[in-house]
C-alpha cells in the first residue's frame, strides 16, 4: 500500500536531518532548512484541531473496536472458525498502526513538527507500511476465503483446515514483512510536514514508487474484485432459480456474511485508492507533478486512509449479528464482570456450528451456511 511524503531530511525540526555521502554542507543545510520552514509554515486555525480530532476519533474507535473483534472471536465459539482467523489477523493490523504509529503523529501535530527523534521515525513508518500492507493482503486472503466457501464448498474443510489456516496467516505476515522492508534500502521512510508523519515518501524512486502501489494495491484489488464478481455470479444464479420457482435458495446468513465482507473491501478500495493513484501521477514525473497536487486533497487523502482503520469493525457490528450480540455482551461486562466469566450467551455455550450445505447451484459449487 502506498503511503506519501516529500521530504528527504526526515525529521529537520528535531534536528537529525544528516547530509548525504557526497553533498556539500552548504546544500545539506540548505535542505534542512527548507524541510523545516516546510514543517514549520503556517496554517489556517482550523487545520490542527480537525486533523487532530479525526485521528484522535480514528484511534480510540480502531482500539476499542478491533480489540471487540479479538475478543468476540475468542470468547464466542460460534464465532470461531478458518474464515474468522482472518478478520482476527486483520484486527492485529488495524490495531498495530492506533498503538504505535497514530499516537506519535498526534505529537507530531500538536507540536507542529517531528521532535521525537529518528529512531521512531523510522520505526513508525515501518509499522504503519506493516499495518497497511497486511491489511490489504488479509482483505485479498479474505476474498480468497469465501470465494472458496461460497464456490468451492466441497474441497473448502480441506484446503481452509485449522492447520493449513494458520500456515496462510504465518505466509500473510512474512509476505507482509519482505514487502516491507525495502523501504529501508530505497530510503523511502521520511517525516512529512504536510500530514505530521513519518511514511513513505513517493518522489524517493519512481519505480519503486509504482512497484509498490500496483504491488500492494492495484494486483490484491484486481484479485478480490475476481473473487466477489465469481460470487455476485452465484449470488444472481441463486435468486433467478428462486425466481424461476426452483425451490434453491441462497441461504441469508450466507449472503449477509459475503456482504459483510464485501463492503470491508469496498470501503478500503474507496479510502486508499486516491493516495495510490496520487502516487501513480507522482512517480510518473516527479519533479513536475509533485508540486502541483494540491496539499489540501494530500491532506484528505492521508487521513482518508487513516480512517479506514476503524471502519472495519464497525462493519462487523452493524452487519453481523453474532459480532453486534457479542459486542453487547462484552461491553454489559465492564459493568457486570460475571458476564464476561460465564458462557450465559447463546453464542456463547453453543459448540461450533458446522456447516450445513445448501441446496447445489450447479455440478461442482455448494452455498454453505455461516462463518462470519
Amino acid at each position: 500500500m502506498l503511503e506519501n511524503g516529500s521530504l528527504r531530511g526526515c525529521c529537520g525540526r528535531a534536528g537529525f536531518g544528516l547530509a548525504p555521502r557526497g553533498e556539500p554542507e552548504e546544500e545539506a543545510a540548505a535542505a534542512e532548512a527548507a524541510a523545516t520552514a516546510g514543517a514549520a509554515e503556517a496554517r489556517p486555525g482550523w487545520v490542527v484541531p480537525a486533523l487532530s480530532s479525526v485521528l484522535i476519533f480514528t484511534t480510540v474507535v480502531d482500539i476499542v473496536g478491533n480489540l471487540l473483534v479479538v475478543i468476540s472471536v475468542s470468547k464466542n465459539r460460534k464465532l470461531r472458525n478458518s474464515g474468522n482467523a482472518f478478520v482476527v489477523s486483520l484486527a492485529l493490523a488495524d490495531l498495530a498502526v492506533a498503538l504505535y504509529p497514530y499516537p506519535l503523529v498526534l505529537v507530531a501535530i500538536f507540536r507542529n513538527g517531528w521532535s521525537l527523534g529518528e529512531m521512531h521515525c523510522k520505526v513508525s513508518g515501518f509499522v504503519m507500511g506493516l499495518s497497511v500492507i497486511g491489511s490489504i493482503f488479509n482483505i485479498t486472503a479474505i476474498a480468497i476465503n469465501r470465494y472458496c466457501y461460497i464456490c468451492h464448498s466441497f474441497a473448502y474443510d480441506k484446503v481452509y483446515s485449522c492447520w493449513n489456516t494458520m500456515l496462510y496467516i504465518c505466509l500473510i505476515w512474512l509476505l507482509t514483512v519482505v514487502a516491507t522492508v525495502p523501504n529501508f534500502f530505497v530510503g523511502s521512510l521520511e517525516y512529512d510536514p504536510r500530514v505530521y508523519s513519518c511514511t513513505f515518501t513517493q518522489t524517493a524512486s519512481s519505480y519503486y514508487t509504482i512497484a509498490v502501489v500496483v504491488i500492494h494495491f492495484i494486483a490484491p484489488i484486481t484479485i478480490v474484485s475476481f473473487c466477489y464478481f465469481r460470487i455476485w455470479i452465484l449470488v444472481l444464479q441463486v435468486r433467478r432459480r428462486v425466481n424461476s420457482e426452483v425451490k434453491l435458495r441462497l441461504k441469508p446468513s450466507d449472503f449477509r456474511n459475503f456482504l459483510t465482507m464485501f463492503v470491508v473491501f469496498v470501503l478500503f478500495a474507496f479510502c486508499w485508492a486516491p493516495l495510490n493513484f496520487i502516487g501513480l501521477a507522482v512517480a510518473s514525473n516527479p519533479s513536475e507533478i509533485a508540486p502541483k497536487v494540491p496539499e489540501w486533497l494530500f491532506v484528505v487523502s492521508y487521513f482518508m486512509a487513516y480512517f479506514n482503520s476503524c471502519l472495519n469493525a464497525i462493519i462487523y457490528g452493524l452487519l453481523n449479528q453474532n459480532f453486534r450480540k457479542e459486542y453487547k455482551r462484552i461491553l454489559m461486562s465492564l459493568w457486570l464482570p460475571r458476564l464476561f466469566l460465564q458462557d450465559t450467551s447463546r453464542g456463547g455455550t453453543e459448540g461450533p456450528q458446522k456447516s450445513k450445505p445448501s441446496p447445489i447451484l450447479n455440478n461442482n459449487d455448494q452455498i454453505k451456511t455461516d462463518t462470519l
